[in-house]
């Protein structure tokens, strides 16, 4: 298996605006979750955005919960 070319990935996907945008948003999410209460640093928990962002989510506290890592990879954009 080759090796993963991560200064690749970032050039083509990553660091595109909108992903940059994305990224930015999942991050202000975590921050709100940290603020509530319902998440710590380290947890292994994500925060999980019930309707995704790439379907027009916000990151409104209502749209946002705590979940485990597997259950948030398994979502996926459903």
């Amino acid at each position: 298996m080759p090796a993963r070319d991560y200064a690749k990935e970032y050039r083509e996907y990553h660091g595109k605006p909108e992903q940059i945008r994305n990224r930015s948003k999942r991050n202000g999410a975590r921050w709100l979750a940290i603020k509530d209460g319902r998440a710590r640093k380290g947890d292994g928990k994500e925060v999980d955005h019930i309707k995704p962002l790439s379907k027009g989510g916000t990151n409104h506290r209502k749209n946002l919960r705590v979940v485990s890592r597997r259950e948030n990879r398994t979502k996926g954009d459903r």
